[in-house]
């Protein structure tokens, strides 16, 4: 069965790590190649027993996510286990047809050749998941993995030990070490890992650590799939259903205590309802986790940020926009040796307050007021290009101007988030929040090389074989105008 390391901080400990890796690499090496002639049947049971597994642990998985960060089993449920179980599922009922070769047509200059996409497995592959969601965005990329015929070894997060813990067992239980193998530690774990010459790399992971990841792919040429994030900005302009935007943002912001790639990082709302807008998620707030600072501090709705060290970091970015004026509209409660922080709204901040430059990953949400679309856009386009992006109207002019003016790695429209669980949908960024796509399918193809293919019925092309004659270049002449 799989083999566990715990990094041990000693250089004995470092050299016996890099051998075991090393070794369970050397050992996936022929099993990749055994894996390109597996079956429908053969990858089906595989996912399926991953996806029973993880209902088998569900309470596992509810005690250690309280254990990491006090999350609550019904965010465990929808946001962990539900969305594993989602994939599995849409993989499998689908996986028969995604594996068969697609046929293609021939172009007018290849008649007579039979074409077609053939799906490989790419091989030895690299999944590297963060601590946000650990037990989805580690388990939904193996599901794809394995659905593409490939091997992988796992990284998960050092920084939710307990759920990292969950994630072992499963993997010793049901998988040989030669086909998925997982591996604990610290980023000398990482480190050793991006040494060795994977076919794939899936990581998911802040912008700063993809450039990493992709510089050490690039040593060896590998393929990456990069799901970053990134500032995901809202708008929500005159014409939009405000009671109904309250709720959805506020659920999709204090979910996971706002630790969410694609949680809405800013809300651009017209001035002309922006009043009623914060009213009604004050009160969505307080229906939620409870009116007063005590009540949602002892909220058993509400997670907790992961550690001390990003509590200090979301708490620097509070502080420094209040010193450069901005207002709290509610929270703004802080217990660094807890790790809370208060689901806080805030207004009138300036440009250069660093909550606006920084991806905030946490409970605090600046509502920012317009009068002109045009002004948001820009101020859009004028960053990084986000993970996502969210509008909220009945204007069908601004819905459309918003869409088409802007780019982001997906986008709603009177919702937010739930591209996430579209399975038919790619999930991905663009430039700084990601590069590939992940989900269904699009899973599939990320793990898979697409091998062209191409079978001769009838040749012709003996008449451009040497030496060339004016035959020759008449059929050349010919074909140039007919294609």
């Amino acid at each position: 069965m799989n083999t566990v390391v715990s990094y041990l901080p000693s250089a004995v400990a470092q050299q016996g790590l890099e051998s075991e890796i090393q070794r369970v690499f050397e050992r996936q090496r022929l099993a990749a190649l055994r894996l390109r002639s597996s079956t429908f049947e053969e990858r089906k049971a595989k996912i399926n027993k991953l996806k029973d597994a993880v209902i088998a642990h569900t309470q596992d998985f509810y005690d250690a996510g309280y254990a990491d960060f006090k999350k609550p089993p019904a965010e465990v449920d929808i946001t962990e286990i539900l969305s594993v179980v989602l994939e599995a599922k849409e993989t499998v009922r689908h996986l028969r047809k995604w594996m068969k070769p697609a046929r293609v047509m021939p172009t007018r200059a290849t008649l007579g050749l039979k074409g077609w996409v053939q799906y490989q497995p790419k091989g030895r592959c690299l999944i590297i998941s963060p601590w946000n969601y650990p037990v989805n965005l580690t388990f939904g990329p193996l599901v794809s993995a394995i659905a593409a015929g490939n091997t992988a070894i796992l990284k998960p997060s050092e920084m939710t030990p307990h759920l990292s813990a969950v994630m072992v067992k499963i993997v010793r239980e049901i998988f040989h070490e030669d086909e998925v193998a997982i591996f604990e530690g610290d980023v000398k774990v990482s480190t050793a890992l991006l040494d060795l010459p994977f076919d794939h790399i899936f990581f998911t992971g802040a912008p700063s650590i993809g450039k990493v990841v992709m510089a050490a792919a690039a040593k060896h040429l590998t393929s990456v799939t990069l799901e970053l994030g990134g500032k995901s900005p809202t708008i929500i302009d005159a014409s939009a259903n405000l009671k109904e935007a309250a709720r959805n943002l506020m659920w999709s912001k204090y979910t996971n205590n706002g630790q969410t790639c694609i949680a809405p990082d800013h809300i651009y709302v017209h001035a002309s309802v922006k009043d009623e807008f914060v009213r009604l998620c004050k009160e969505t707030l307080d229906k939620a986790y409870g009116s007063g600072a005590a009540a949602q501090k002892t909220s058993p709705f509400l997670a907790r940020v992961v550690n001390q060290r990003h509590t200090g970091r979301i708490k620097a970015l509070l502080d420094d926009a209040r010193t450069r004026g901005a207002r709290t509209l509610t929270g703004g409660d802080v217990d660094e040796q807890n790790c809370y922080i208060a689901p806080t709204l805030l207004d009138n901040i300036p440009d250069d307050a660093k909550i606006m430059q920084e991806e905030i990953f946490g409970p605090l949400l600046p509502i920012i007021s317009y009068t002109e679309l045009d002004d948001v856009i820009r101020r859009i386009n004028a960053d990084q290009k986000p993970l996502a992006l969210y509008i909220w109207s009945k204007t069908e002019a601004n819905i459309q101007k918003v869409m088409q003016q802007t780019s982001s790695g997906g986008a709603c429209i009177n919702n937010s988030v739930v591209q996430f669980l579209h399975g038919n949908l790619p999930f991905g960024g663009v430039n700084n929040s990601g590069i590939g796509s992940g989900h269904g399918h699009y899973g599939f193809k990320a793990f898979s090389h697409e091998r062209a293919v191409v079978r001769t019925q009838i040749s012709s092309n003996w008449m451009f074989y040497p030496p060339y004659t004016n035959f020759t270049q008449k059929i050349a002449k010919f074909l140039l105008k007919a294609v």
